[in-house]
This record gives structure tokens, C-alpha cells and sequence, in this order.
């Protein structure tokens, strides 16, 4: 089983497939990094010997931040952003679309289920 970046690889997914499940590692990056390592992209993980797995975490671990590191410094710049109250910093403080979209249809995923109108019907009063 192949473990990089503190990530088990799914053993029967292709190489390239596979690195995609390191957070901050998409399409374009795994397809370089597996590029600069000498490993054929097709080759299943399983069939994967340690001297590639070695090559592969080698590139990883010189180009840049991927998991832990990578999520830290995510929460940190959006935790800059709500402490100085830039605009950005309110969407992200009230959960709501940050890069401009509309909000008034549209933006469940981000604003969660609908609330629903609180319609309470008053009882009529009878006189007794």
C-alpha cells in the first residue's frame, strides 16, 4: 500500500487518479509531478515498486505544501480576513458566497437548507 503525504493511495486506481486524493494535488499537478518522477501515469498503485513511490513522495515533498501544511495556511488566510473585516471576511463569518455570485436565488450549498416561512395562524378569540 502506498502512504504519501500521511495519505493511504487507493491500490486499485491508476497513479494519476490515485495522487488526486492528496488534498491541494489536482489533474495538472499530479500529471507533473508523475512527469518529473519518471512514472507512467497508467501503472496501477499496486504495481508501483518502492523506488517509484520513493521518486514520487521526493518530487511532492520539494515542490510545495499538500495536506496538513496546505490546510493550515488555508484557515489562517481566511482567519486574517475575518480579523481585519474585510468584506470577504464577513461573507466567510456569516457563510455565505465569498467571490460575488447571488445570493437572493441559488446558494444553498452554502447557505444550508431553506428556513421556511414562519406563518403561525392566530387562533380567533370567542367571547365566553
Amino acid at each position: 500500500m502506498a502512504r504519501i503525504a500521511g495519505v493511504d493511495l487507493p491500490r486499485q486506481k491508476r497513479v494519476h487518479i490515485a495522487l488526486t486524493y492528496i488534498y491541494g494535488i489536482g489533474n495538472p499537478r499530479s500529471a507533473r509531478i508523475l512527469g518529473e518522477a519518471k512514472v507512467d501515469p497508467m501503472k496501477k498503485v499496486q504495481d508501483l515498486g518502492e523506488d517509484e513511490v520513493n521518486r514520487i513522495r521526493q518530487v511532492i515533498e520539494g515542490e510545495g505544501m499538500v495536506e496538513g501544511d496546505l490546510r493550515k495556511e488555508v484557515s489562517m488566510n481566511i482567519k486574517r480576513l475575518i480579523e481585519i473585516g474585510s468584506y470577504r471576511g464577513y461573507r466567510h463569518r456569516r457563510n455565505l458566497p465569498v467571490r460575488g455570485q447571488r445570493t437572493h436565488t441559488n446558494a444553498r450549498t452554502r447557505k444550508g437548507p431553506r428556513k421556511g416561512t414562519v406563518a403561525t395562524k392566530k387562533k380567533a378569540t370567542s367571547k365566553t
